[in-house]
Order: structure tokens, then sequence, then C-alpha cells
């Protein structure tokens, strides 16, 4: 295929030029004179998800104009874009042309591996077909050489522009919207529909209340030694906390994602990952999808927003009062109190490591002066280390230093050093808290530049190699480390004294699956594993010796089940589905909801479109619990074992839509009847709606 990387400057560069105060004229001229050979099609074999079948240019695919995402699931870069894809798609279905693709190009050996994109496409809500390059035939084809990487294609297989990174979504949109409307005008475009069908269907059977659990923490209450554990469950977007006997005492959001203060009822969170405990009362969290630094108070029962606006940042220094202070993709968060070069007095610092930004910032909790007698004000936020390049760089000076998409963060009191999991170079690094100096621990490269040496090899320093770690726990009387050495599915313990790394040994003990997080107990009798890929909680059970002696799981159980309040008849026109029989004894229903609008009503475009399930409890899982596509709602519903005779789940939409000038907000509940019989089970429901300006009808 012809070299297509300059696509993007050419298009630029052919805009500017042109002159005209008229972008969509420039743009279907551009289009006019595109020569690029057609794209090589998909090969034979592939594995793909979202999808019934493998896609192709020649059927699926035809008349359509197309948007590859290169993307590797590791790369918070990529994951930056999965917003922007969402909103594209829901601007241009795929019966307006569109069809958003992405193609999985793995960095990692572990990312090749089929079931892991699966969980990863669960995890982070891609809904869109994914096709596994494990060759990376087709990144080869189409001369991509980065991550994220965008082609977007015509109806014919012809590449239109190749946009390599982020930000470059105003010139997408341009040459979609235009695209559309040239191609239509040739009677290239097709509106056939795809032959869809969601990864969630794919879920285990049985796994209990977490989904995809990002960070676990723990926090003992000294005057009563009452332990708390609390937990991110990501893929809920909540918050857990719990007790050591597994009993949830908090449920803090997980009613859809958002960004919202509030009650715990009412809060919402959106991906949420590390987290830590300033006492028993107060839990700050890296919400990361939010970029958003948040604060829960066990005792008023609340959640607040203490750094960051919702909205993506690129400031590299920071040093804004914290609600003010844009930043990006937290990945975890701890807590330091050390002296201020200003006083003789102990300050709390809150330190992030900041995957977006590939640096270390800190929320300076109390007013303090820091390294190079900086004086920070007391709520204010700012980059501490890391100069924002994706690099292993290791230097005395903090701002020369370099990482890439920390990820994790421990204290050690005893050396006065944070760790850090520094992911996408697979090392474990140090900062020394008395002057910011980074260093390196174990795993990466000598090479700053080189964040492709990883592999599974227990040794000392460079010659020890990792697979994209994603924690670390640091002993605090001890030199000895924890690494959740995540892509390797392992859990690693360094010797901090001589830099070396060893696998701990666990027998038939357990299996990990992309571990994200880990704490240790008070005690340091037991390590607390975020077995993320395994929806779990494990509990390694270690000596004085820090050797493993048992390893569990950590039973996690709601308090007694209870009907939630169906929402207000006044609020919302309820429309009764016909009853559906589960057997007690729980399992899975699978829910396809379509909607139909008749009579010349249309959804409003660029309107907010959305719904949402509402449970009768918090032990009912859905996947996924909201959306926008309200005309084709996709719900995998796991439904517990239960004594309940009759119960319902309500499907909450929120439409606009319109019917010739005039625009029609519509505001209703379809709700589920769900009756309990031993002798009848249900695997499967599609129900048909159709919905004119005045009413909403069940067809079957």
């Amino acid at each position: 295929m012809t070299d297509i990387l300059a696509s993007h400057e050419e298009f630029v560069t052919f805009i500017t030029e042109r002159g005209d105060s008229d972008k969509d004229s420039s743009v279907k001229e551009y289009l006019k004179k595109l020569k690029y050979p057609p794209i090589s099609d998909f090969g034979n074999g592939l594995e793909w998800f979202n999808t019934s079948e493998p896609l192709s240019f020649k059927t699926h695919l035809r008349g359509k104009v197309v948007l590859l995402d290169f993307f590797t699931y590791c790369c918070i870069n990529c994951m930056h874009l999965l917003p922007e894809l969402k909103e594209l798609e829901k601007e241009f279905t795929i019966e307006d042309g569109l069809v958003v693709v992405g193609v999985h190009s793995a960095k990692f050996a572990n990312e090749k591996i089929s079931a892991n994109i699966m969980a990863a496409v669960q995890r982070y809500g891609i809904t869109h077909p994914v096709v596994n390059d494990h060759k990376s035939s087709m990144w080869k084809s189409c001369n991509v050489n980065c991550w994220p990487t965008l082609l977007l294609i015509g109806p014919q297989g012809v590449p239109i522009i190749m946009l390599m990174g982020e930000g470059n979504n105003e010139d997408l949109r341009l040459c979609i919207r235009n695209a559309l409307e040239f191609y239509k005008s040739k009677k290239l475009i097709s509106n056939h529909k795809i032959p869809l069908e969601s990864v969630f269907h794919y879920l285990p059977e049985s796994k209990g209340p977490l989904l995809f659990p990002g960070k676990v923490t723990y926090f003992l209450d000294r005057p009563t030694n009452y332990e708390l554990i609390a937990i991110s469950d990501t893929g809920n977007h909540r918050i857990l906390v719990i007790n050591s006997g597994g009993n949830i005492i908090h449920e803090i959001g997980g009613n859809g994602n958002g960004l919202k203060d509030g009650s715990f009822t009412d809060a919402r969170f959106n991906s949420p990952q590390g987290l830590v405990f300033q006492s028993s009362s107060t839990i700050f969290v890296a919400d990361t999808e939010n970029h958003a630094i948040r604060k829960i108070n066990l005792d008023l029962k609340t959640v607040t927003t203490v750094v960051g606006t919702g909205e993506q940042g690129n400031d590299y220094k920071g040093g804004n009062e914290g609600p003010a202070q844009l930043i990006s993709s937290p990945w975890d968060v701890c807590i330091c109190k050390t002296k201020s070069s200003t006083s003789t007095e102990f300050q709390e610092i809150l330190f992030i490591a900041m995957a977006g930004l590939h640096q270390i910032w800190a929320l300076f909790l109390d007013c303090m002066g820091w390294w190079k007698n900086r004086y920070h004000i007391e709520n204010t936020c700012s980059a501490i280390a890391g100069c924002g390049r994706e690099e292993n760089k290791n230097n005395n000076y903090p701002f020369a230093a370099a990482f890439a998409q920390p990820s994790g963060l421990s204290l050690c009191e005893k050396d006065n050093v944070m760790y850090v999991a520094d992911s996408e170079s697979s090392s474990v690094r140090k900062i020394f808290l008395a002057d910011g100096k980074v260093s390196a621990v174990v795993g990466g490269d000598l090479n700053p530049l080189n964040l492709f040496s990883y592999g599974d090899k227990d040794g000392k320093r460079h010659e020890a190699k990792l697979q994209h770690a994603l924690g670390v726990a640091a002993s605090k009387v001890e030199s000895v480390v924890f690494v959740a050495d995540s892509y390797n599915h392992k859990i690693k313990r360094i010797n901090a004294t001589d830099n070396t790394i060893s696998t701990l040994h666990l027998s038939n003990f357990s299996t990990f699956n992309e571990p994200g997080g880990l704490c240790l107990s008070t005690d340091e009798t037991k390590l607390y594993v975020a077995d993320t890929n395994n929806h779990a909680i494990k509990v390694l059970h270690v000596d004085k010796d820090y050797s493993v002696t048992n390893v569990t799981t950590l039973d996690i159980t709601f308090p007694p089940a209870h009907i939630s309040s169906p929402p207000e008849e006044s609020v919302k026109d309820i429309f009764m589905s016909k009853n559906l029989f589960v057997n007690p004894k729980g399992g899975k229903l699978n829910l396809l909801l379509k909607i139909d609008l008749i009579n010349g009503l249309n959804l409003t475009k660029g309107a907010p479109q959305g719904w949402n399930v509402e449970l009768p409890n918090s032990t009912w899982f859905c996947a996924p619990s909201s959306g926008t596509d309200v005309l084709n709602v996709d719900a995998l519903l796991t439904i517990p074992p239960t004594d309940l005779g009759t119960t319902y789940v309500d499907f909450v939409f929120n439409i606009m839509a319109c019917k010739d000038t005039m625009c029609i907000p519509k505001k209703f509940v379809i709700r589920q009847p769900i009756e309990f019989s031993p002798v009848n089970t249900m695997a499967r429901k599609i129900a048909l709606y159709v919905l004119d300006q005045s009413s909403i009808q069940q067809q079957y």
C-alpha cells in the first residue's frame, strides 16, 4: 500500500492553502482529489468482539465510512480517545453510514491473547466491533507506527486521512461529516446494519458483586482495632467499604458512570482506580476517567470533588486550587505525613500517580514548603516529579526525570521513599521524599527511551523483567515491596536493600488474572490483591518472612436484600412489560429492548440521549447499566439466588425527539416484572416497542 502517513499533513495543508472560509467545501474538494489505493481487507481467522461474525470491507463495511482505531489496551492515550469515539458514534450512527472498528495491535505479549482483549473491551465499555490484529497485519499494511492512530476510510476502501495521537477530534469530525455528505451525493453510502453482539454476554456465570476491581486499600482504627477495607469496584463505577469479614458497610456510587457529588446514593464515579484512607472517616479516590480526585466522608456519607473539573487536562505544572486544576487520568493515590521545610510540624500530602501526563503530582492538604523551598498553599495541586515525556528516565532532579504511565504508589516510612509502579516501562522506581531524587529499583532498561524491555524474569535491577506492573505495596518496617506484575499474572516481592525481585511461590493456592492493585494490612500478615480480571479480592496470608502460607478469596456480602423503591409514578411514564419467570436459584437473563419511532418522530440530532437500569438491590448486576443507544438496548442481567416473590427491573429512558419543527422530550420507564418459580427459567427475551409523540406500545 502507498505510504499514507502524510495524509493528515496533506489535508491540513490543502485546507489552509485554499483559504476558503467554508471548510466544508475545502474538505469535499480534498475528497475529490484522493488517489490512494484501497486498503487490504482483514485477514482470515482473526477473532472479533462485539460482532457475531468477522467483518469484511467487501461485504459488511462496503458502503460505509469506516474509522479504524489502532489501539492497545494498556495505552492511556488510547483510552483517552474512547469517549471521543463514543461521541462520534452517537452523532453518526451505523445507519448514517459510519462504522468504528477497533484494531487491537498489541504492545505486550499478554495483550495478544483474545481472552484478555475481550476482558479489556468489557472493562472499558467498548461497544463497537474490535478485531484482534495479533500479528499486526493490518497495522503493517496501513503503515501505522504509533498508538493511538485513527485511519478514516471511504465506502470503497480508499483511505481519507490518518491521525496520530490525541487532540485531532475537530479535524476528524470535519472529515466524517463531509465524507458522509460527499459519498451520499454519489449514492455510495448504505444504511444497512452490521451483525453486532455485545461482549457483555460472555461475563463469567458467577463472579460475585465485583466487576473488574482496580485497587484495594486498608485502614486500622487503632483505638478500636476495627479494620476497614475499601475497594474500587471499577467496572461498576463505585467504591465499596467492607470490614475484614467481607460484609459491605458502605456502597458509594454505582448507579451508572458520571461525575456527580452528593450523597452515597446520588454520587457518580467513572472507572475509579486508586484510593487511600486519610482517617477512619475519609477516603481519597483517583476517579480515573473523570480526570478527578474525589473525597469520601464516611461520617456524613457524602462525596465531593477536590481536584479536577471532569475535563481532561494537559497542564504539566499545575499549582491551581484543586477544583480548578485540570488533570489527566489519575491512577493511584497515597498519603504522606512529612515535615515542612518552613515548619517543624508534620503536614499531609496526597501523592497522585498521574498516568495520563506521565508524572507524579501532589495535592497539598496543608500549607507547606516542599522541595527547593517551594511554598505550596493548602488545597493546591501541582506536578512534583517527571517532565511529562513518556520515558523511563531517572535523575537527581525530580523534573528532569521521566515516567511512563505511572499506575501504582506506595510509601515506605522506614526509608522515607515512595515506590512507583511505572507500567509502560515495566519497572518499579522510587522517589526519595527528602529531595525528589528518582532512581531505578527493578525492571525496565538502561536506555530511558526503550519502553519495550519487558518479560518475566526474576533478578536484580535491569536484569529483572516485569510486564506492565500496575501496583506496589511497601512494608513499613522491612525493606520489602510487593508488586502486582499484572500482565504476567503474578505477585512478586522486591528486596529493596539489594534491588532484587522474586516471584511469590503460591503452590496450587491461586491463579491471578491481571491483578491491578494490592495493599498490606497494618500487622503485615495479610496482602490484599485486587485480582482484576477474576472480579475478586484475594488475600495472601504471609508469615514473618513474608512467605505466603495460604491464599483465600474475600467473600464479599451485601446486607440482607431489600426491594428498592420504584421511581415516582408522577415523574416518569411507566410501561409495564409482560412477566418473566426465573428460577429462585438465580441465573442470567439477556434482555433485548428495541424501540421504533413512528408517525414522523425522529431522535434530535446532537441532543443527549440515554438510558439506565434501576435494579431491585445491590446484589443484582446488569451489564451495561446505562447507554446512549436508546433504540437498541442489549443488556445482560445477572440475578442472584433469592427468596423474593416478584420484583421489578426498570429501564429508564431519557429521549429527545423531534417531529416537524417541534422538539419532544420523552422520559419513560419500561418496567420488567420478574417472577420467581422453581419450574421456570428464562434465558433470553426480545421485546419491540413503538413510540410516537404521545404513547409507547409493546409490539411483541
